[in-house]
């Protein structure tokens, strides 16, 4: 692509505030993950394009390492800058990124999604509370459903569960989402100004680096549970704009973040004043007589919680929340507001029918899910035994170690072989974790046997040597 074409695509590109490069890179991603410059496709060299934008060398080359680091373009000596993938010949898919939403598309074939975490039927409770919820409805008069905080029993159901887990709330410290990634999309849009640090765990949940990239933050890196959270924040002239951690069963390594370490974190944050973004989403998925220990709302006033039922209930109930201080919840629901006026009614009303019994219904599956995480575990065992792949104590999905090779290119393969997993660097804003994948096991165990064995058979013909070619483009998962 010429410079001049690739300058027509970025448009006002540089209308922001933040550092330029920061501001480069984001649009440049946007092209990327929306599939304006598909796979393949050749950035003009740094010169060049420093010309025709009337910017330094620098800002180029810096918004490419960028770029470079998060997997979304090569750069190589002798044969310049392309969109990571190749090249694809005639006209391209309908969609190209996320990968995430490419393999939730109707498909001829029979892969086995191991990337996409998350339950697949509903529950019988799920339809009982959609009955009383109907019920209701019929019965409503003089209301739009234009709610942008949400429908008004939810909150205080959300606001009693949080009350029952030892953190008093009110229901006007919640605002309701279509889900937990439309909260952290929220969160970040309120909080995170374009080139602004936020501090990420490595690995973590690759939705939550998407919403942070989407608001072109730099992201910076510590280890699972924020360790060093305390020390980063004192650096003189490096003050962050927000954190994000999982503290109990943390996707992907199903890490508990035990109760000092939560004491110690939500004080730290609050001393400092900074927003800290707990995502609860798996916080009810405990393995039976596992409990994990209170929210970190609990240890700190700057806490903001986000949580979801689409986890723990069903993947297509888009219902999530987020618990913070009234001045941040409306705040939040007036950002809400511009873009959409209220959720789904009917699918809120059935979720306050549902959410006092979530602890139950959660209680009631955590044998079932602890079953398939100790089946899918011996099943790799059996049939992998050199994969290093530790037991978690509740969550949905297993961090597992590739003896060698890269997780970027076993998981092209393992697509080949029918089975869909996540490659680990698309976890980690930093370019690590690139010996890992993650499963998750939802599945029933028949489903899980035959993924393992389909693995298995792919990490033979992979022979486990790094591919040298082009990584897999980033995936967005759950």
């Amino acid at each position: 692509m010429g410079p001049a074409e690739l300058a027509d695509r970025l448009g006002r590109w540089s209308a922001g505030r933040g550092p330029l490069y920061l501001l480069l890179a984001a649009r440049l991603r946007r092209l990327v993950d929306e599939g304006e410059l598909p796979p393949g496709t050749p950035l003009p060299p740094d010169r060049t394009l420093a010309a025709t934008l009337a910017v330094g060398r620098g800002t180029i080359v810096a918004a490419y390492e960028q770029l470079s680091v998060e997997g979304r373009i090569v750069r190589r000596r002798g044969s310049g800058t392309r969109v990571a993938g190749p090249s694809r010949p005639g006209p391209r898919e309908a969609t190209t990124a996320p990968v995430f939403l490419h393999l939730l598309e109707p498909r001829d074939d029979d892969v086995i999604l191991l990337a996409c975490a998350a339950p697949t039927s509903p529950p019988p409770m799920l339809q009982s509370a959609y009955e009383r919820a109907l019920s209701q409805l019929s019965a409503v008069e003089g209301d739009m459903g234009y709610h942008p905080s949400g429908h008004w029993p939810l909150r205080g159901a959300v606001a009693d569960l949080y009350t029952r887990r030892g953190v008093p709330t009110d229901p006007e410290q919640v605002v309701i989402t279509n889900g937990g990634q439309q909260a952290l999309s929220l969160l970040a849009r309120a909080f995170v100004q374009p080139g602004g640090t936020v501090l990420v765990e490595a690995p973590t949940y690759p939705g939550a680096l998407e919403a942070f990239r989407e608001h072109a933050a730099s992201l910076h890196t510590l280890p699972v549970g924020l360790d060093g959270f305390e020390s980063r924040i004192r650096t003189p002239g490096r003050r962050p704009e927000l954190g994000y951690v999982i503290s109990s069963h943390h996707n992907p390594t199903g890490n508990v973040l035990p109760s000092l370490a939560r004491r110690r974190l939500a004080a730290a944050a609050a001393d400092a004043d900074i927003p800290l973004i707990d995502d609860e989403v798996l916080a009810h998925l405990s393995f039976p007589g596992q409990d994990v220990p209170p929210p970190l709302a609990a240890f700190g006033r700057t806490v903001i919680s986000v949580g979801s039922l689409s986890k723990s209930v069903w993947g297509g109930l888009r219902v999530g929340w987020i618990r913070a201080a009234r001045p941040v919840i409306s705040r939040l629901a007036r950002l809400r507001a511009v873009h959409d006026l209220g959720g789904d009614f009917s699918a809120q009303v059935a979720a306050a029918e549902l959410l006092p019994q979530l602890e139950t219904l959660c209680q009631d599956t955590a044998a079932d899910r602890q079953a398939s995480h100790d089946h899918l575990r011996a099943e790799l065992a059996r049939q992998l035994p050199q994969w290093r792949v530790p037991a978690v104590t509740g969550g949905q999905t297993l961090w597992a170690r590739l003896p060698h090779g890269d997780g970027d290119s076993f998981t092209q393969t393992a697509l080949r072989h029918g089975v869909a997993v996540l490659p680990g660097g698309g976890l980690d804003a930093a370019g690590g974790s690139q010996e890992f994948i993650r499963l998750h096991f939802c599945a029933a165990p028949g489903t899980l046997t035959e993924a393992v064995h389909r693995l298995a058979t792919a990490w033979h013909a992979y022979g486990g040597e790094p591919d040298r070619g082009t990584p897999g483009p980033r995936v967005m998962a759950v």
